[in-house]
């Protein structure tokens, strides 16, 4: 089946992205089916989006984190390509013309993805030497998660997004599972997007935010390596990251810095609950 806009389902996962989700929604093409998994519960924004957008359904869902949020659309997506975007991304006129010209010169890939606009952040890694389409269309190892392609086809024998991982490198995860498979990822640089970052939803503590990020980034370090490298590698890996949180919890202690010794407290709870083996539990009020 070729791409195209109608064999192209959109997917985003929104928690309370009601500020920017629209922004992101209008650069979409009106012929594609869009998907939004809505996990902060409202049914407001449910009601507005469905009756302001042609070809779009939304999903109220528990906040169980983005990559169980995107499973929810991959699930229910019908078209042989679905692209999985942020909230706080916005695509230019070009970007999906310039995607699918580009994915007509590849005879397979299981992702791909247009380029980050702002060139100072790339949106992909790149860590050994493969053979590129030409000097557009770029393999690659890694793809950030807030703008993924990808070819259902070849998912067939492949989970997915790991659902343990709430939040930080459930992307990471799934490109290494595809590399693995031997499957193909690029970045197409004549396409652009624009990612804001950080901005997916409007938290009303961005102290709260800082020590659930924190937590969750240690968390995820640990237990990402662990499943691709073993228990010892990935206890390596977060061991300076363990000492140099407990030197800075006594710093900012005698510093009466009680926002700077929680955020690096939260450091410390997310790698021992991973080490120990506990689920990444951690949650802030919503």
């Amino acid at each position: 089946m070729d791409i195209n806009l109608n064999n192209i389902t959109f997917i985003i996962v929104t928690f309370k992205s009601e500020k920017i989700i629209n922004d992101c929604l209008q650069t979409l093409p009106k012929e594609s089916h869009k998907i939004v998994i809505e996990n902060s519960k409202n049914i407001n924004l449910k009601n507005e989006i469905e009756s302001k957008y042609d070809n779009i359904e939304v999903i109220i869902s528990e906040n169980n984190g983005m990559g169980t949020g995107n499973n929810i659309g991959l699930k229910k997506c019908k078209t042989q390509y679905a692209f999985i975007l942020n909230p706080d991304t916005k695509l230019h006129e070009s970007t999906i013309i310039n995607v699918i010209e580009s994915a007509k010169l590849i005879s397979d890939f299981a992702i791909l993805s247009p380029l980050n606009s702002d060139l100072k952040y790339p949106n992909y890694k790149i860590s050994n030497n493969y053979q590129n389409i030409n000097d557009n269309i770029i393999s690659v190892d890694y793809l950030d998660g807030f703008s993924m392609l990808i070819n259902l086809e070849k998912y067939k024998n492949i989970n997915f997004f790991d659902e343990n991982i709430f939040l930080f490198l459930e992307n990471d995860d799934l490109c290494k599972r595809t590399k693995k498979n031997k499957e193909n990822i690029y970045i197409i640089k004549k396409s652009l997007i624009d990612h804001l970052g950080f901005a997916s939803s409007a938290q009303s503590s961005s102290q709260q935010m800082e020590y659930l990020r924190n937590w969750h980034w240690m968390w995820s370090k640990f237990y990402y390596n662990k499943k691709h490298y073993g228990f010892v590698f990935a206890l390596i890996k977060i061991l300076p990251n363990f000492f140099s949180a407990i030197t800075k919890i006594l710093i900012y202690f005698f510093l009466l810095n009680s926002c700077r010794r929680k955020i690096y407290q939260s450091r410390v709870s997310g790698i021992f609950n991973s080490i120990i083996g506990k689920n990444s539990w951690f949650r802030i009020d919503n």
